[in-house]
């Protein structure tokens, strides 16, 4: 149910598959289904979106389907009859859940339809509104509508021609929309996939609460707009604060600012960061030549937790009161243009690594970030070395800010063995080595996957230059000891919650336990490591109490899975994830289970604990059939199937026969393996 950005064969196999399946049992039930619909919204979540799950669908989802992507992508010529695209995502929507294919983590299925309610009163004005078309659908469109034959080849590029020159009216402001849409990255067909992220632990709130309310940051913001208060303090002209107010800050705030000489609360940079924070935070506003606090706010004043979530967004919008200059002789460094971006990205990379991001890598990392969105022809060596050392002071002063708050925290040590292994950088350009694959996201070429997807340089690697930095990193890192880098627990929790709102997926320990068994078995089998995979396996297993019973929900599970590839993986999560061998020993109780009995041995013996010479000539041909029918799953199907059947010729005819005589108990499956046979054979 969730494919990886390339694996384009994988997924339309798969597509194929869901979409022939769904028909069938839409057909069963009496339910108008049009497949190419069906198969639109498939490649909306896989194509489109950041977390690329085809079983979780939010109101967001559902709204951005029928009212962007379908008016985006989907041509419906006039005259031709138009599909019910929303009676088609109803029937898909109430197929996943009735196939246990839904994830659990998503909404019910009873909110997913009344969010297609809302959006199909809204989907024809979308269909018909050119400025949310593509841009081939535009000219098609056009084409149609001055009554060429779109489907004549040769009439299609007449018209192309003449528009090419000039001579075709069209809608100029649907196309600059259209345009502007490209341009701005707007465009859904242009969505970037997103690198899964590992699942996180984190404690509860009141934990992180507590914590948050040791934070001398969470204490210092809550003191200035209690200072502030509902009646405003006088501010200057500029909107600064008055210096002897300035004074009593520094001191009742203890910001540490050197207040002897000064003569404008301007030159006070750690009391005029606070000042900013709180102003971005929602805090405090100014107005009218005084500094009230926001009364809005008082609920976020009196929980830390609340507090100091609303302090580290507003970190995002502190470029100017961190790195940006104060005087006219000096300029802002490369991190100044990129600043949202950067921190964004360099957050998101450190958010459930298991091992703590050396600074050398890190540093080196958005180096490449400079070098692909800056021009370096223009400086000597020496320019450009201290560019960017400009640039990594600024750097190290966000991070000096989100240490004080809370989010990062910095330590000194040896750098973890895996940021020094496969390293693109260090290898010949034409090699096909892959990165090192860190949980959290891929490295690649140092490059933490966020900072690679922004700017596409995930392959630029090869230069003599780049191979050269790429070894001098390499010497940093095994020296000695390095700075080391890591997201707190109130850091994860602040980046899970962004990352969340932005459609990622971000699991986390626990949160499954409330699951049904086959949506649990599911999760885990697609997107958990083993670590997560048996402390979130025992947690659902506890919160049941009587464990034999609760084995029985998961085995049931197992069993009404029609997905025969999704069943073993489901099967496979028991036997790797029960302890001190428990998950063998109910799979090898199931060989005698009429229906699961193929699935269990072919696990048992995948996981090579079961031998040839410890199973029957019938159970052999079990695990053949088994084999064959999880084949054809793979290949989708139908066409595909039928494909891969032909490609092993005789080998596969012999099989065949043989199988359609076992005593596999999927009768049904094999009826439909002999026809694929009978047709590519």
């Amino acid at each position: 149910m969730r494919f990886d950005a390339g694996a384009e064969e994988e997924f339309e196999a798969a597509c194929e598959l869901l979409v022939a399946r769904l028909a069938r049992w839409a057909d069963e039930r009496g339910m108008p289904v049009d497949g190419l619909m069906a198969e639109e919204a498939l490649d909306y979540r896989h194509r489109a979106t950041a977390d690329g799950r085809l079983g979780l669908w939010e109101p967001q989802h559902v709204e951005e389907l029928l009212l962007s992507w379908l008016p985006e992508q989907v041509t419906e010529l006039p005259g031709e009859e138009h599909a019910d695209a929303p009676g088609t995502l109803r029937a898909l929507l109430r197929y996943l859940h009735a196939a246990q294919l839904a994830d659990p983590r998503g909404p019910a299925l009873q909110d997913s339809l009344a969010a297609v309610d809302a959006a199909a009163e809204r989907y024809p004005a979308a269909m018909a509104d050119r400025t949310r078309w593509g841009l081939a659908k535009f000219w098609v469109m056009t084409a149609a509508g001055q009554g060429v034959d779109v489907l004549d080849d040769a009439a299609l590029q007449l018209f192309t021609e003449r528009a090419r020159d000039g001579e075709v009216a069209y809608d100029e402001r649907a196309l600059d929309e259209i345009l502007g849409r490209r341009l701005t990255g707007r465009a859904l067909s242009g969505a970037a996939r997103a690198e899964p992220q590992l699942p996180v632990v984190l404690p509860q709130d009141d934990e992180l609460r507590r914590r948050a309310e040791a934070s001398a940051v969470v204490a210092q913001l809550r003191g200035l707009a209690e200072w502030a208060g509902r009646d405003g303090r006088v501010v200057t002209a500029a909107g600064r604060l008055r210096m002897a107010d300035a004074r009593e800050l520094v001191d009742t705030l203890r910001t540490g600012d050197e207040v002897e000489g000064v003569r404008s609360s301007a030159d006070l940079p750690r009391l005029g960061l606070l000042v900013e924070w709180a102003k971005k935070a929602r805090l405090v506003r100014v107005a009218k030549g005084r500094m009230y606090a926001v009364a809005k706010a008082r609920p976020v004043l009196a929980d830390p937790l609340q507090l100091w979530l609303r302090a580290f967004e507003a970190c995002f919008e502190l470029r100017q009161a961190l790195i940006g200059t104060r005087s006219d002789w000096h300029v802002e460094s490369m991190l100044f243009d990129v600043y949202e971006d950067v921190l964004e990205d360099v957050l998101n990379t450190l958010y459930s690594l298991p091992y703590p991001m050396p600074w050398p890598q890190l540093r080196d990392s958005v180096h490449l970030v400079y070098r692909a969105g800056f021009r370096m022809d223009g400086g000597s060596e020496a320019r450009q070395r201290m560019w960017f050392e400009h640039a990594d002071r600024d750097l190290r002063t966000v991070l000096d800010v989100l240490a004080d708050l809370g989010a990062i925290e910095r330590d000194r040590g040896m750098a973890d063995p895996v940021f020094l292994t496969v390293d693109p950088l260090a290898v010949d350009a034409d090699t096909d080595a892959d990165a090192t694959a860190i949980a959290g996201g891929e490295l690649r070429a140092g490059v933490p996957s966020e900072l690679a997807e922004l700017l596409g340089i995930a392959d630029a690697v090869a230069e003599p230059a780049a191979r050269k930095r790429a070894r001098a990193r390499r010497e940093e890192l095994t020296a000695g000891p390095v700075e080391l880098v890591r997201l707190t627990e109130l850091g994860t929790r602040a980046v899970r919650q962004r990352l969340l709102a932005a459609g990622r997926d971000a699991p986390l320990v626990g949160e499954l336990v409330h699951a049904p068994a086959a949506g649990l078995l599911g999760v885990l089998a697609e997107d958990y490591p083993p670590d997560a995979t048996r402390v979130e396996l025992d947690g659902w297993l506890s919160a049941r109490g009587e464990r034999d019973a609760a084995l029985r929900q998961l085995t049931e599970a197992v069993r009404s899975m029609s997905f025969r590839t999704r069943a073993q993986a489901m099967l496979e999560v028991l036997l790797t994830a029960l302890p001190d061998g428990e998950g063998e020993r109910l799979l090898r109780g199931l060989r005698g289970d009429a229906w699961l009995a193929p699935l269990a041995l072919s696990t048992l013996a995948h996981h090579e604990l079961l031998s040839p010479e410890d199973m029957t000539d019938a159970e052999h041909l079990m695990v053949l059939a088994e084999g064959l029918l999880q084949l054809v799953e793979l290949a989708g199907g139908g066409e595909g199937a039928e494909e891969m059947l032909r490609a092993q010729g005789p080998e596969a005819r012999d099989a065949v026969a043989v199988v359609l005589e076992s005593a596999h108990p999927d009768r049904s499956g094999l009826e439909e393996l002999g026809r694929l046979a009978a047709r590519a054979l």
